[in-house]
């Protein structure tokens, strides 16, 4: 039935109802008329009819069952990222419907809140997922996902564990693209080792306070030059495990440091430094191990040293040396060991004193000072390998798995360390009381000119015509830290409360609120 009204764009009365909607439709033109479902205003109420059941043209979803549709659909693809079981996936789902009551949403935030449950979800279930990884999976600022994810869990009334940093290294050891050419065998090896790196620095206080994935990092790369597999750079380690290569580089630094400070004990200990502790990093790691086995008390460092002696005393073919037989060789060492040295329950390991294994070191180090070391990357067969002259890792200590944090404290691994940021605060206390006696010296000085010492103040010559350059001719320059710690001093402030470094609280309390009154 046509209706009278005309259409608004032929002007035509052939109006006819739209089959599915209901709207008025031009039988001439085809032109929809908008805004046809306009009723008339009754009781007093006026406004637009909306007719439930449809959301546009040729659908009769309801609108909120379509976005439940998109938002299931966006869950599907983001786990499929991140390559969940279809029970992780269902935890996730559950967890978002908790949070939103059912009514799920669309947006920005709702993808953020996709990454805050999937994270959720695997730190409860002892999988630790990168904080990182998550963000740069779903295109998030890092801090936001951190903020969104505090939201969650003070919502839900969840307790989060621990971060796990030793399954954050496994994982990152079986994940990232730099170790899937290297073979299962040294895969596991390796696993061994950064395991117990890593334990090592939870000992260390070097994880305290930090963020874990560039420690990861730091001990992944270490461990890769360990075993010679030079493909592993920290650059990209750094970037697959998405963390900053500056950060990376700092832990790695730390972790040399440490392992320097345990090569001290060593007999040849004064000649390790950062530079070369990979070279000494086998006899280091096996003293770490060895030292791990014990039970308390001092023992003597027990280790296979036939093949050690042997190799290092002998004239290798990589160095230019003519080749010994194996019965020169023990002969040209068995004047270093004392004729009780073997032990009767173990008849092939040596027990050897510090000062025997000093005198075969320096041996050692004599015979191949002025011989060109052959570049460990292009190394042939039949050449001397540094890491190759004895089985220097076994695997069996307790460190090489994971353990709880109370027996890892009371492990030893050669070196009790303290906090690096209590290293450096004391170092700074330190420093700040030096700054104090001079910054005293000085006030004395001036106040008593007979009774002062020598000259400590900053003496500067009169800028020259040409060349404006001063010169300092005794004593020590004089910072804008020195002039804070004589003003402090002026005004009585006690010199504890000086060497806190709370520069700017002393001066408000002690100086400026004077100045005010």
């Amino acid at each position: 039935m046509e209706s009278s009204r005309a259409c608004k764009r032929c002007r035509k009365r052939t109006l006819v109802p739209e089959a599915e909607t209901g709207n008025m439709e031009c039988a001439s033109c085809g032109t929809i008329q908008q805004f046809d479902t306009l009723q008339a205003p009754t009781g007093g109420i006026t406004g637009t009819n909306v007719h439930l059941g449809t959301s546009g043209t040729g659908t009769v979803h309801v609108y909120k069952e379509t976005k439940i549709y998109h938002a299931q659909n966006l869950i599907d693809d983001f786990m499929y990222k991140l390559d969940f079981s279809p029970k992780k996936s269902e935890e996730v789902k559950n967890l978002i419907e908790k949070v939103t009551d059912g009514e799920y949403g669309q947006g920005d935030w709702f993808s953020v809140l996709i990454g805050a449950c999937s994270y959720i979800v695997m730190r409860m279930d002892q999988k630790m997922m990168p904080i990182v990884e998550v963000a740069d999976t779903f295109c998030c600022d890092v801090h936001e996902l951190g903020r969104m994810i505090g939201r969650v869990v003070e919502f839900v009334d969840l307790k989060l564990p621990e971060f796990d940093i030793v399954n954050a290294f496994e994982r990152a050891m079986t994940s990232i693209p730099s170790f899937t050419h290297v073979a299962a065998d040294l895969v596991k090896r390796m696993r061994q080792q950064g395991v117990f790196l890593v334990q090592c620095l939870i000992k260390w206080f070097v994880t305290t306070g930090r963020r874990p994935m560039p420690v990861v990092a730091a001990v992944l790369v270490f461990v890769a030059q360990l075993n010679q597999v030079d493909s592993v750079k920290i650059e990209d380690v750094a970037m697959e495990l998405h963390v900053t290569i500056s950060t990376c580089r700092l832990r790695y630094k730390e972790l040399l440091e440490r392992l320097v400070e345990v090569a001290q004990v060593l007999p040849w200990g004064k000649d390790v430094t950062v530079k070369n502790i990979l070279r000494n990093a086998p006899s280091v790691m096996q003293y770490m191990e060895m030292k791990s086995f014990s039970r308390g008390g001092k023992q003597r460092f027990i280790c296979d040293v036939e093949e050690i002696v042997g190799d290092c005393l002998s004239k290798d073919i990589g160095y230019g040396y003519d080749t010994f037989n194996m019965e020169e060789d023990c002969s040209s060492s068995s004047k270093y060991f004392e004729p009780n040295c073997l032990p009767r329950d173990c008849p092939d390991k040596f027990q050897i004193s510090h000062e025997c294994l000093t005198l075969i070191y320096s041996n050692y180090i004599e015979g191949i000072s002025a011989i060109d070391v052959v570049n460990p990357r292009k190394r042939q067969k039949g050449t001397f390998d540094l890491h190759g002259y004895t089985e220097w890792w076994s695997g069996k200590s307790e460190m090489s798995k994971k353990m709880i944090l109370k027996d890892i404290l009371q492990k030893d691994v050669g070196l009790d360390a303290r906090p690096p940021s209590f290293n450096r605060a004391c170092l700074a206390r330190a420093e700040r009381q030096e700054k104090i006696k001079a910054a005293k010296m000085r006030i004395l000085r001036i106040m008593r000119p007979k009774s002062g010492g020598g000259n400590d103040l900053t003496v500067f010559e009169p800028e020259k015509a040409r060349k404006k350059t001063r010169k300092r001719k005794c004593g020590v320059e004089i910072e804008w830290e020195d002039l804070i710690i004589e003003t402090l001093l002026l005004h009585s402030v006690k010199e504890e409360e000086i060497e806190k470094g709370h520069y700017n609280a002393l001066l408000d309390l002690h100086v400026f609120a004077h100045v005010n009154e």
